[in-house]
């Protein structure tokens, strides 16, 4: 029976240990952007998509897994590894070509999950009453979610993904429908996502309404870590 409660000594680490938080939601649903609201906040990010580029530098041990099992087809001219085209490999091309993603998420996800880690203990060593947060896009789909203590998910509405993605990459309305298709057949639904979340920040309005949402989550984050 008192195996079922905590002792004093772990309470004591518990009130003392950081908040891990993980952030997470479809392509162009605004994970950036509630990210930099978290920050602004007081909280600490990393963001997956950034360390993964990092890791995929020439020199870096991913960079050479990755060319090794996608040919050097992927890289520019300078050596580098070119992301429209491993994104044409991993995804699946125009063309129908069979999808590759499980194969180069087999090759990145442990390295960049390693690297979040250190950074999350690092944090914790510092700030331990810190918030600190991870922005990645395939949080469940990769089976992570247990690293953290909440998740976080961003929604928008289907269309604004277009138009979000077509104004960031400088494309057409129908090549970034196009695009957004693909990546989204390679993630989990927003509705699967919402039900795995403990906190969700709808981004389909004006930016301060969602500035609302992530300031409400803040405080609930505050107010959690003092009731402990």
């Amino acid at each position: 029976m008192l195996d079922s409660f905590r002792s004093f000594d772990e309470m004591t680490t518990i009130k003392t240990t950081m908040t891990k938080l993980g952030l997470t939601g479809g392509i162009a649903s605004g994970k950036s952007v509630v990210g930099e609201m978290f920050v602004k906040l007081g909280a600490h990010l990393i963001q997956a998509d950034s360390v993964a580029h990092w890791l995929m530098e020439p020199g870096r041990p991913v960079y050479e897994d990755v060319v090794r099992s996608f040919g050097t087809g992927i890289l520019n001219s300078d050596g580098t590894i070119s992301r429209p085209k491993l994104a044409e490999a991993a995804f699946g091309a125009t063309t129908g070509a069979s999808p590759r993603v499980k194969e180069l998420n087999a090759i990145v996800h442990p390295a960049v999950i390693a690297h979040e880690n250190e950074w999350m203990r690092d944090i914790g060593v510092r700030d331990p009453k810190a918030i600190a947060i991870v922005e990645a896009a395939l949080i469940l789909e990769a089976g992570t979610a247990d690293r953290f203590d909440y998740l976080v998910v961003v929604t928008c509405r289907p269309e604004q993904r277009v138009e979000r993605l077509a104004g960031r990459l400088g494309i057409s309305e129908e090549a970034a429908r196009a695009e957004v298709a693909r990546r989204m057949a390679a993630q989990i639904s927003d509705e699967e996502k919402i039900k795995a979340a403990d906190f969700v920040i709808d981004n389909s309005g004006a930016l301060e309404a969602t500035e609302r949402q992530v300031r409400a989550v803040f405080a609930k984050l505050g107010d959690a870590d003092s009731s402990l």
